[in-house]
């Protein structure tokens, strides 16, 4: 790591406002006390130096210390080890180290806390290195050669420090699972995002952080309004914030339907402002449980995947967190990089680029496309996961499609006017199946069958 004279340090005049996170230092000491399988993820990861602050440090020390002379690290052996060798003082008295001990930490986010903890150290870093070469530019005797050689070095050294604790050994790996199991085991949901669909649940386990989601079908078949409930269905049970960017419907458009699922009111009726009187203290009910939901509706055309990335991390400075992305749909989004004349490579690289938003953020994003004709020229008309439109790659880079049927649009006389058929056509770590649903085209919904 990158070590900064104390002469440089000195003039940061601002010391006491450089970038850091005095919670995520507390949670990630007291996971190192209370959680034996949490020591060789933090140990493998942060540096003394990520902590910025200076008692934290020695604790984080003293725990290194422990740790090398296999000394187990408990709160008593912790307490012991630090009034044998008289540095109480050092790590800010008894009342520090309760502190540390009584803190309950949630281990499910600990890779988060670490993320947090080498943020804050490389920003803080950036501001010495920036210092640095200020005052090392103002120095006309120092090549210039010499200056740029230096600052990029450092820099370097900077990143493959960080970079370099992103890989873990098969103990890391097998221990940071089985901090994830035991959380998972104290959830009172699932390990994903529940849609509220009992059925679909049990196959998919609802949907995962990272995953990239596909929901697929014809026009009009009703997959915006499938996503609506579906995130109406996640908003209720998590208070997760939820991001929809509706590339072909407006903000207003989507509202009403919104309204219309929830209500029972037909969106003509809302439209023309038909209402009754019974009629307006359900809207007023349903709208004021409905505002206070974190969703959040963009309506912008012609987006691209660093809009939306632009977008998603200033919902994320403002509410800290995101559950999950919807993108309506696939065939209407830009390629950020470049515009070329061929689609399918287009499309190619928008799907991977979905992929990598999904990674990068750690939710699910779902993303709905079209199917192509070759539906329309078959006798069973059920989609297929080759039927998905102007891309292979689609069905390659998802890890989950599915794809939503009703014989209903097809004939007059089906036989079941409601049922729609949610097909999963691929998971990749789950069982394909086919999931029943009923759908009310009056009110664009859909519910359990």
């Amino acid at each position: 790591m990158i070590e900064y004279s104390k002469n440089i340090k000195n003039q940061i005049n601002i010391n006491k406002y450089l970038p850091h996170n005095f919670l995520a230092e507390k949670i990630v000491l007291s996971c190192l006390l209370t959680s034996p399988e949490a020591v060789n993820i933090i140990l493998n990861n942060l540096t003394t130096e990520m902590f910025y602050f200076k008692n934290h440090q020695e604790i984080y020390n003293i725990i290194l210390k422990m740790h090398r002379q296999k000394i187990s690290v408990d709160s008593i052996t912790l307490v012991t080890f630090v009034r044998d060798n008289g540095i109480l003082t050092k790590v800010g008295g008894i009342k520090v180290l309760f502190e540390l001990i009584n803190q309950i930490p949630n281990l499910l986010y600990l890779p988060d806390y670490i993320r947090l903890i080498q943020d804050k150290f490389i920003r803080r870093s950036l501001i010495y290195l920036g210092y640095k070469t200020i005052n090392s530019s103002y120095i006309t005797n120092i090549p210039l050669e010499n200056i740029l050689n230096d600052l990029e070095t450092e820099f370097f050294t900077l990143l493959s420090g960080v970079e370099s604790q992103t890989i873990l050994s098969s103990a890391d790996l097998l221990s940071k699972v089985l901090i994830d199991l035991k959380q998972k085991c104290l959830q009172p949901f699932g390990p994903g995002l529940l849609t509220g669909f009992y059925d679909l649940d049990s196959l998919i386990q609802g949907f995962q952080n990272s995953d990239l989601i596909i929901i697929a079908s014809r026009p009009s078949m009703g997959k915006t309004a499938l996503c609506l409930k579906l995130a109406v269905n996640i908003l209720k049970t998590y208070q997760l914030p939820i991001v929809f960017f509706s590339l072909e419907m407006s903000k207003e458009q989507l509202i009403y339907r919104l309204l219309s699922s929830e209500t029972k009111i037909s969106n003509l009726r809302l439209r023309s402002g038909n209402i009754s009187k019974n009629d307006w203290l359900i809207l007023n009910n349903r709208i004021r449980q409905l505002s206070s939901l974190p969703f959040f509706i963009d309506d912008t055309p012609n987006l691209s995947i660093s809009d939306i990335r632009k977008k998603v991390k200033k919902i994320i400075s403002e509410q800290t967190q995101i559950g999950l992305i919807i993108i309506d749909y696939l065939q209407l989004m830009q390629n950020s990089k470049s515009h070329t004349d061929n689609r399918v490579q287009e499309l190619s690289s928008i799907t991977r680029s979905l992929k990598l938003l999904a990674r990068e953020f750690n939710i699910p994003v779902i993303t709905l496309s079209q199917l192509s004709r070759n539906v329309e020229t078959r006798l069973n008309k059920r989609p297929i996961l080759s039927d998905l439109r102007e891309s292979g790659s689609i069905e390659q880079d998802a890890d989950l499609v599915l794809m939503l049927y009703r014989d209903s649009y097809y004939s007059f006389n089906s036989i079941d006017s409601e049922l729609a058929e949610l097909i999963i056509a691929k998971q990749r770590n789950g069982p394909l199946g086919t999931i029943k649903l009923k759908f009310d085209e009056k009110y664009t919904d859909f519910a359990e069958y």
